[in-house]
């Protein structure tokens, strides 16, 4: 039972992230990612708070939400 348990902990943690990134992704001119990590899970992670994603961050991302807001106007 620890599998299933550790499975349904990682797959909440892993839509937690995404709906994490999908909120601030509609306020933002950057990318948010989805990052796989071996403690935490999964967490939401702003591009905006690099200038470029470190190699060790950007080999873990699993999913990325474009930002929505436009700097066109």
């Amino acid at each position: 039972m620890t599998a299933l348990a550790s499975f349904q902990s990682n797959s909440n943690s892993y839509f937690e992230a995404l709906a994490t990134a999908e909120r601030r992704a509609l306020h933002s001119f950057f990318d948010q990612h989805v990052v796989e990590d071996n403690d935490l899970g999964y967490f939401a992670l702003d591009e905006g708070d690099y200038n470029a994603l470190p190699a060790h961050l950007a080999s873990r991302v699993v999913h990325t939400v474009h930002g929505a807001m436009l700097d066109e106007f």
